[in-house]
């Protein structure tokens, strides 16, 4: 008892046996929840197995792991974890995680994914597809921050009543309004700020879009606050960024703040944000190197 005391005294060690005491989870599954490295993880499962806390078995691949500890102590455990401010967080990746397991169809759309345009098609393509879904949205007020020239804005404004385009670069601006101008778009608004900080009021918008925007953010929480912030109760707010990489030569290639994000990273903040009803997924696989992946998430303010 004094030794197996003496282990869940540790901190990471305690979030390790509390989120097994809820659901057994292989090594990969605990680095993503815990965003800690391979070994660390490893070698505190090898200290709790040793005094009998967890157990694991075989599953393919992977040894996936269980909490094995009495009840007694489980409750002593559960005590002691409510001290730690990460606990939260660790639910909520928790959650994140299980919610993918159980989404079967994934893997489906996955695949599906992986064949359209392998085989020719006239006249299909994913940029005529996106076109055709954008057409369908019915949404009042619309932002696009981190908008550059505006490409997506511009699609958004045959549809939406009205778009305001958010970039920091005045000449992405002058460039963005000028072939809104050419193209007829009275409905669409183009102001230089940052995403950080938007030039938009509060509770103004029904659909906040960051597309590949957020990792050049200083600060990507305060983005995704003021994101929240900007919205209706109600409104919605889609990111599409990448998915974590070590591709180091993004910070000067395109000037990136940060190596993208994990799905439960982003979920995390999104969370820290308001947002709730969340969806985090990886929405596309690209084939060449170094094989940017691009992670999709989607929140509403609550009402």
């Amino acid at each position: 008892m004094l030794k197996a005391l003496k282990l869940i005294a540790d901190p990471t060690r305690l979030r390790i046996l509390m989120l097994l005491g809820s659901e057994p989870l292989s090594v990969a599954e605990l680095q993503e929840i815990l965003g800690m490295g391979q070994s660390r993880i490893s070698t505190q499962l090898s200290q709790l197995k040793a005094e009998g806390l967890v157990e694991d078995e075989r599953s393919g691949k992977h040894n996936i792991y269980r909490c094995s500890m009495g009840e007694d102590l489980m409750e002593v455990a559960k005590l002691a974890a409510e001290e730690i401010p990460d606990l939260k967080s660790d639910r909520e990746a928790l959650r994140h995680l299980l919610r993918k397991r159980r989404d079967k169809t994934r893997a489906y759309f996955d695949a599906l994914a992986g064949r359209f345009g392998k085989d020719y098609v006239p006249g299909r393509s994913w940029k005529g597809l996106a076109e055709a879904l954008i057409k369908t949205l019915n949404y009042d007020v619309v932002a696009d921050l981190g908008a550059g020239e505006g490409t997506l804005s511009q699609l958004l404004a045959q549809r939406a009543r009205h778009v305001i385009a958010v970039d920091l670069s005045p000449k992405m601006i002058e460039y963005g309004q000028a072939l809104a101008k050419k193209n007829g778009l009275d409905n669409l608004e183009y102001r230089e700020g940052d995403i950080e900080s938007p030039p938009i009021k509060s509770r103004t918008l029904d659909l906040c879009i960051l597309s590949q925007a957020l990792h050049h953010a200083e600060r990507p929480q305060k983005a995704l606050d003021a994101a929240y912030k900007a919205l209706k109760p109600g409104g919605r707010l889609i990111v599409l960024d990448l998915l974590q990489h070590n591709f180091e030569q993004a910070r000067e290639l395109y000037g990136d703040q940060w190596l993208g994000f994990s799905e439960s990273e982003l979920a995390r903040m999104m969370g820290k944000s308001g947002f709730t009803e969340l969806e985090i997924v990886v929405a596309d696989r690209e084939q060449q190197a170094p094989h940017f992946q691009t992670l999709l998430g989607v929140g509403t303010r609550p009402k």
